[in-house]
């Protein structure tokens, strides 16, 4: 058969998300080395990438957790909402264990640590394209024992048990914020905030406000990179 006529396989076109200019170029350099996946653009956070997905239509979102303004959680609810077609893999320096069925309940399909190898990253998202989930092989167990129920009754003191929006008041907590921000900065009430306190104590088994804010404070510097 004439050359010519033959049709090649169209490529994966990918965005990337990150607030790291040096790392969206290493993502972009990385991914036009494939022959079977292209760069389509380009965002530092949350609503220049929504905007510019809207009008590219890539396959495949490569998504940081910390982003400026809203969180990549947040930016993957968005995504999947305005088309469930588009694939998300969040690319991450955080523990894997504390985000990855958050990321998996939001919409993406798979999660990987930013310290994995190039040959890893690019194996993920074929495997995403795939059809597949990619998450590592413990927190594929875990996250199977998660989503079937069986989970142990000892993960109830975990911060991994907290709802989306107690885990960001938990965050926030860690990071300073008082009440009066917080609830400017997630666009809720005083009240609620008050309620997420509450049932973040409960959760985690603890008495006070001052143990709470230094659990918080704590667990947010262990996160820092």
């Amino acid at each position: 058969m004439n050359s010519k006529n033959q049709k090649t396989a169209p490529k994966t076109r990918i965005f990337i998300v990150d607030d790291h200019p040096m790392m969206r170029e290493g993502l972009a350099q990385l991914i036009s080395s494939q022959a079977d996946m292209e760069v389509c653009g380009q965002a530092g956070n949350a609503d220049a990438a929504l905007e510019n997905i809207k009008l590219l239509g890539p396959d495949l979102v490569l998504v940081d957790i910390t982003l400026p303004g809203r969180s990549g959680l947040e930016l993957i609810k968005d995504i999947h909402a305005l088309n469930p077609a588009i694939l998300i893999l969040v690319l991450s320096m955080h523990e894997e264990s504390l985000y990855a069925e958050r990321v998996l309940r939001a919409g993406g399909r798979g999660y990987l640590m930013k310290h994995e190898s190039p040959r890893k990253i690019t194996e993920a998202i074929r495997r995403v394209v795939a059809g597949q989930i990619f998450v590592s092989e413990n927190m594929s167990a875990k996250i199977l024992e998660i989503f079937s129920g069986h989970h142990s009754q000892s993960a109830h003191s975990s911060v991994e048990t907290l709802s989306e929006r107690e885990f960001q008041v938990f965050q926030a907590i860690g990071r300073g914020m008082e009440t009066k921000e917080l609830a400017q900065h997630l666009h809720i009430s005083p009240k609620t905030i008050e309620v997420h306190r509450a049932n973040i104590k409960a959760k985690l088994r603890i008495k006070s406000i001052g143990e709470l804010i230094r659990f918080a404070v704590r667990w947010v510097d262990a996160e820092k990179p």
